[in-house]
């Protein structure tokens, strides 16, 4: 039993891992694609465009239909990734800097475990709520001296703090619910559940009178990465190796969104970036060995 939980662990972290550097882009890319779409329709658009994808690998594995009781946790999944991390960051980004999301973003990993604890059942022990907790404090830290926070409590960091709340209960329940369905095919119902309130929405906002080639890259990345091909990696890697231990690798999205923030946006960042990651790894580390 141990040798196959040593095995278990890794493999969830790695992909836990590479789902975060998929959203890692997720920030500047909304930020890109709200300079010329309307941020509603970069919400709702790119969870249409995610759920044909998601309607043709479905029809591709021949997935069978989830019970009534999947489908409910599902349309919670939905709420959290589908409709309210996309559509409250985007309205967030309207205004802010996505160096300025990346302040509160860092709180996901947080939101992520509380609600694991809730949602999926799970019971951390002491050390790692106290790793979590250090790295939540490096991340505010390395944001806050390079340039992240702009002063003042805005109507964006509402928007920011709801959608890490709501983002930490679609992370927690479609976590506990992949161990069912399996990562893929959880975002894909997830997806798919949600296309009635989605499709409408995004016609009803689709004005591209303002659009650039800029915008579209960005709307096309959150669309086929952060929504459909990021989750396939997060998922799985939450079902192997749990929810709460997992998701705190989160801890370094924000240096890794700072980082793109800088290379594509050309927001400034600091000489503290290696120490402050350096840090926050450390604390990823501290995590990975508290065991739930």
């Amino acid at each position: 039993m141990r040798a196959e939980s040593n095995v278990i662990a890794p493999a969830g972290i790695t992909l836990g891992a590479l789902g975060v550097l998929g959203f890692s882009f997720s920030l500047p890319a909304t930020r890109l694609a709200v300079a010329g779409l309307d941020p509603w329709f970069v919400s709702f658009g790119r969870a249409v465009g995610a759920g044909l994808l998601a309607v043709a690998y479905l029809a591709f594995v021949r997935a069978p239909r989830p019970s009534r009781d999947q489908v409910r946790r599902l349309l919670i999944v939905a709420l959290g990734i589908v409709v309210g991390f996309p559509l409250f960051t985007s309205l967030a980004l309207t205004t802010q800097t996505s160096a300025h999301g990346a302040v509160v973003i860092a709180g996901l990993p947080m939101s992520t475990a509380i609600w694991a604890v809730i949602r999926a059942g799970e019971r951390p022990r002491p050390g790692f709520w106290l790793a979590s907790g250090a790295g939540f404090v490096a991340v505010l830290a390395f944001v806050a001296t390079t340039g992240g926070i702009s002063g003042g409590f805005e109507l964006a960091d509402a928007f920011l703090l709801i959608a890490i709340v709501l983002c930490g209960l679609g992370y927690a329940e479609g976590g506990a619910l992949a161990r069912d369905l399996g990562g893929a095919r959880t975002v894909c119902w997830a997806l798919v559940v949600s296309l009635p309130v989605t499709v409408p929405i995004a016609l009803l906002t689709s004005d591209f009178s303002r659009s650039t080639g800029s915008a579209w890259f960005g709307f096309a990345y959150v669309t086929v990465i952060s929504m459909f091909l990021g989750f396939f990696a997060w998922y799985a890697g939450l079902a192997r190796g749990g929810v709460a231990k997992v998701g705190q690798v989160q801890l370094g999205q924000p240096v890794l969104t700072l980082a793109w923030s800088a290379f594509v946006l050309h927001e400034p960042v600091g000489w503290l970036t290696v120490a402050a990651a350096a840090a926050v790894l450390t604390c990823v580390v501290w995590t990975q060995r508290s065991r739930a």
